[in-house]
């Protein structure tokens, strides 16, 4: 029997899946590949890009278990600054944590190990944000109960951005379409009131699903509502939700919530998504 990969003191946490450094910049400019580099484990950090490269408990076949690398890959071609918010996130700390072990044919045991990587790294660094990639959308559950084993006595807020709501029942076990019913019966320190799903459109969600969401007191926002109303009315309501009497807020985006012409390559994307405006 292998022993479990560990770096850091953190189980189940193995070295970045692929280091690739932009080839070309300018003195002007930080290529993202060039400043999020891999941790050395000692270094004080403001946030963290961590892999969950897992999507064994996707509803409909998928290699979403690649987002990291690919997120990876691509960075090259971007930079630290954008003129859209007139921002440079160079002066972060950030830097690439690596990726949690998976396992081929054990749902719960692979779902074990992100919850056990991500509460580890979270002990390790109490400060640090954590940017997790996933990865189908199964992988949510365990992280936001690491996140909150981490932080003991913290209420915690949610939030999801996502085309589904993700509270089907447990008929085929824990998979892509359970995480937020799993969140809101798994005892955790976040109330119903505290969630938020965002978004949430398309001919691919239950009516009973819903109800039983406003049952628990949660608070569903459609894509049609968002587009009416607008973005940021929309995240504004979401960040007042989520925050009301807590002290961390949880967000989860599943690129499903853009339209085809946005995220065309992922599993359920729809005509009736968000834009990436």
């Amino acid at each position: 029997m292998t022993e479990a990969p560990s770096r850091y003191g953190v189980p189940h946490l193995n070295p970045p899946s692929v280091v690739k450094r932009a080839g070309w910049q300018d003195s002007e400019e930080l290529r993202v590949n060039n400043w999020l580099t891999p941790w050395d484990g000692e270094e004080a950090l403001d946030a963290g890009f961590l892999g969950l490269p897992y999507s064994g408990a996707s509803i409909n076949p998928s290699a979403a278990y690649g987002g990291p690398e690919a997120l990876r890959l691509a960075f090259r071609y971007n930079t630290t600054y954008s003129p859209d918010w007139d921002t440079d996130i160079r002066g972060l700390r950030a830097r690439d944590l690596g990726d949690v072990a998976g396992h081929l044919t054990d749902v719960a045991a692979a779902h074990a190990r992100i919850e056990a990587a991500v509460s580890g790294i979270c002990t390790l660094e109490p400060k640090l944000v954590p940017i997790m990639i996933g990865g189908d959308h199964s992988v949510t559950a365990p992280a936001i109960r690491g996140f909150c084993a981490a932080n003991p006595g913290k209420k915690v807020g949610v939030i999801n951005i996502d085309a589904h709501l993700d509270v089907r029942n447990f008929e085929h076990g824990p998979h892509n379409g359970t995480p937020f019913r799993a969140i809101l019966t798994g005892n955790l320190p976040i109330d119903p009131e505290n969630l938020v799903e965002l978004g949430i459109h398309g001919f691919m969600n239950a009516a009973s699903y819903v109800q039983w969401l406003r049952k628990q007191g949660a608070t569903v926002i459609s894509g049609r509502e968002v587009a009416w109303r607008g973005m940021e009315a929309c995240v504004g309501e979401a960040l007042r939700t989520a925050g009301a009497g807590t002290d961390l807020i949880y967000l989860s985006v599943d690129i499903d919530c853009l339209a085809y012409p946005w995220a065309a390559g992922t599993a359920a994307t729809s005509p009736e998504g968000l834009s990436a405006w």
